[in-house]
């Protein structure tokens, strides 16, 4: 008797069923490995002293000599986001062509080293590399900018990576066909398709780079981040407090500015 062949149907909901079946059985030892405290967390005590510890935020100090000290330290800060952000576009862009595979016959000998050059930037957080960075190029916003573009590297550069190779290949199929040579296929057919895409991935990450810009700071790479770190630990709630303001409303302006760049783009 001759077998049937399952469903192709049927084996998609198999492979998903297995995923999730999966990710549950994760999940459930996660939480069965960890200690976590919720009757503790959620005691009473607990609760009366981060009612409390929320209550001594208030009010801010936004006397003028603070506010003062207070703005050239968040204009730091979206420095440290910005230049960061753009030195990892440039140089992501740059690993991302030896690491992608642009069309079936491209060797791409490149491909695997790179990729792992990549892995390991941004397996790296930001704060293991102003650490590291702190111990070359002293304290300030040279080394958190650095941390920054290094950790970002790695993550546009997979992304660009991805984007290059899933690029429509008609356009760079024409131009090949016609004798031009690779230089040109990106610059005139893939690039120009992918742009959009780019610009979108990288905004994002200037989005992320902005909170991870100010909590840098606390290991004395400049910026809002430091002031946090100095009055937290004089347990100046007030400046505290204003800091904390600064730092929400810098990341809603930056995150506006990108979601209109982004809707700018779209239209």
């Amino acid at each position: 008797m001759k077998h049937m062949a399952p469903s192709p149907v049927f084996v998609a909901r198999a492979k998903a069923g297995g995923f999730i079946a999966a990710v549950g059985l994760l999940v459930f030892l996660s939480f069965w490995s960890l200690d976590l405290q919720w009757a503790r967390f959620l005691a009473p005590d607990a609760l009366r002293k981060m009612v409390r510890f929320l209550g001594e935020l208030f009010p801010p100090n936004l006397e003028l000599a603070f506010l003062s000290k207070l703005l050239p330290a968040a204009l730091e800060t979206l420095a440290m986001s910005a230049l960061g952000t753009l030195i990892a576009a440039v140089l992501g862009l740059v690993l991302a062509l030896p690491a992608s595979r642009t069309h079936a016959d491209d060797s791409a000998r490149w491909r695997a080293v790179t990729r792992l050059l990549l892995n390991a930037l941004r397996s790296i957080p930001e704060l293991v590399w102003a650490a590291l960075l702190l111990i070359a190029a002293g304290l300030g916003p040279f080394a958190g900018t650095l941390a920054l573009a290094l950790h970002t590297t790695g993550v546009l550069g997979r992304l660009f990576a991805e984007a290059i190779e899933n690029a429509p290949q008609g356009p760079a199929f024409a131009l090949r066909v016609r004798g031009l040579d690779e230089l040109r296929v990106l610059l005139y057919a893939t690039l120009p398709q992918l742009l959009p895409q780019l610009l979108s991935y990288t905004l994002y990450r200037w989005e992320n780079n902005i909170r991870a810009a100010a909590v840098l700071g606390v290991v004395g790479a400049g910026g809002l981040g430091q002031m946090l770190a100095f009055h937290m630990g004089l347990f100046q709630m007030g400046e505290t407090s204003s800091v904390l303001i600064a730092m929400i409303t810098l990341v809603a302006l930056v995150d506006a500015l990108s979601y209109g760049a982004r809707r700018l783009m779209s239209s």
